[in-house]
């Protein structure tokens, strides 16, 4: 599936993320995304940049880290992006 929620509300994106997180439970899983919430409770997220690995690690310590993926998580979701 290629960016599953990448054009829909976001009621269906949640209902779409729920039902993923079913399908994959007990599972191990590879999800490209670009939308991160996504990705936001996965065991363990890699970020690629330019063809290689910079970070890894759960979303808790990829933001606390404050690096790349917190910059596009924050890019993502920032206030200043809705207007």
């Amino acid at each position: 599936m290629d960016e599953a929620t990448s054009s829909v509300d976001t009621r269906t994106e949640i209902q779409i993320q729920k039902a993923m997180s079913n399908l994959m439970k007990g599972r191990t899983n590879f999800v490209i995304a670009h939308r991160l919430s996504t990705i936001r409770e996965a065991d363990n997220i890699l970020v690629v940049n330019d063809g290689a690995i910079i970070e890894h690690g759960t979303h808790e310590d990829l933001m606390s880290q404050n690096g790349f993926y917190c910059q596009l998580y924050n890019s993502q979701f920032s206030t200043e992006n809705l207007a």
